[in-house]
């Protein structure tokens, strides 16, 4: 299963588009953020958790990607 969101990064004052793709698969079960996010980013992992958690809901029990595009562009901050 694949999702996908657009959303913005900040640089300065300009938002730059940005593409994250969701992917749930078979394979060793947790949860990877990739595409440069720095530390409040990747920590997002454990919101989103959490979140679920208080929803009554869970992850899946297979690797889900998160791929944060494009690649070259730094993602900081938790918004």
């Amino acid at each position: 299963m694949v999702a996908r969101v657009s959303t913005v990064a900040f640089q300065g004052i300009d938002g730059l588009p940005v593409d994250v793709q969701v992917m749930v698969a078979p394979g060793k079960i947790g949860m990877q953020i990739v595409g440069l996010p720095d530390k409040a980013v990747a920590e997002s992992r454990e919101r989103v958790q959490a979140a679920l958690h208080a929803s009554g809901l869970a992850l899946p029990p297979k690797k889900v990607t998160v791929n944060l595009a494009p690649a070259d562009l730094p993602k900081e901050g938790s918004h």
